[in-house]
């Protein structure tokens, strides 16, 4: 297995300190962004059909298009390993495939950011498992993984939690604008979706933006289509495959969104709080946990 260490770079102020981010989304694009920005050389591992909405902001856009820029940042899908070094010397952020790669526990990598917004429990970490930050519900620090940062919006957002877990999901959508559950797009059936608006489109209540099989999806307000799953995707019946934004503002389509970046701090204070980053690397060049950090929780 090739090593994903990257410490002939000059570029990045923390060259030997790679970050594998689990998932491209709107959340884990806001990761790689700081986390870049900060001097980190970053992987994002997709899926081959990434479920990602918020496309327009999302480095999983890369595993469609080949290449995805958002907010300065180019990010671009490598065929595997090899090319990682290449395409960290271009500038540009490699996005793989996870499952066209061999165990990550092989890879050298410092340290794991969980953005697949799973929302339920990860694989249990290890003794050698690297520093792992997992996003949101579902997470247990000390459980599978070192830290979890909060993705609810409110006063916790973008809080680290080295002991228990964030917010549970609540299940009710972000307002925006006053708007709550009807900005979001749902897959009224199973079956592969066709787009018919496109994200940055400015809509109507009532105007169709995708099909799914024949079946029509309207917009339920005005606004603008501020995310829209990929055409051709296989979806399940009642999937997150849209996002109304009623502010219709276009750019905010096309760049990272306020709860991204603080969300993107969090993991990044994470991964700067590592005790073994203030002071010396383990062996395998991994970084671990505070020793007696702990984060208040929320009430």
């Amino acid at each position: 297995m090739t090593s994903l260490s990257s410490g002939s770079q000059t570029d990045f102020t923390f060259p030997r300190f790679p970050i594998l981010v689990r998932g491209g989304g709107d959340l884990g694009s806001g990761v790689a962004h700081r986390v870049v920005r900060a001097g980190f050389p970053v992987v994002i591992a997709e899926v081959a059909a990434p479920l990602a909405v918020r496309l327009g902001a999302s480095f999983a856009q890369a595993v469609w298009e080949g290449e995805a820029h958002v907010d300065g940042l180019t990010a671009r899908r490598v065929p595997g390993p090899d090319s990682v070094q290449f395409c960290w010397r271009s500038g540009a952020i490699p996005v793989v495939i996870a499952a066209e790669f061999e165990r990550w526990d092989e890879v050298s990598i410092a340290a794991v950011v969980d953005a697949r917004m799973l929302k339920r429990a990860g694989d249990p970490i290890g003794a050698g498992s690297p520093l792992t930050v997992g996003l949101g519900p579902g997470f247990r620090a000390g459980t599978d993984c070192h830290a979890v940062v909060e993705t609810q919006r409110g006063h916790w957002l973008g809080r680290v939690y080295w002991r228990g877990g964030a917010s549970d999901d609540s299940g009710v959508p972000d307002a925006v604008h006053g708007r709550l559950g009807e900005r979001v797009v749902r897959a009224p059936t199973a079956g592969v979706i066709r787009c018919i608006a496109a994200i940055g489109d400015p809509v109507r209540a009532g105007v169709p933006i995708a099909e799914i099989d024949g079946t029509l999806i309207r917009a339920a307000i005005d606004g603008v289509v501020r995310g829209l799953i990929h055409d051709g995707v296989a979806v399940s019946e009642g999937l997150k495959i849209g996002d109304i934004d009623p502010r219709g503002l276009r750019e905010h389509c096309f760049t990272i969104s306020d709860k991204a970046l603080a969300v993107g701090g969090g993991a990044l204070a994470a991964i700067l709080e590592s005790i073994q980053f203030r002071h010396s690397l383990n062996p395998g060049g991994r970084l671990r946990p505070p020793a007696s950090t702990e984060m208040g929780q929320p009430p």
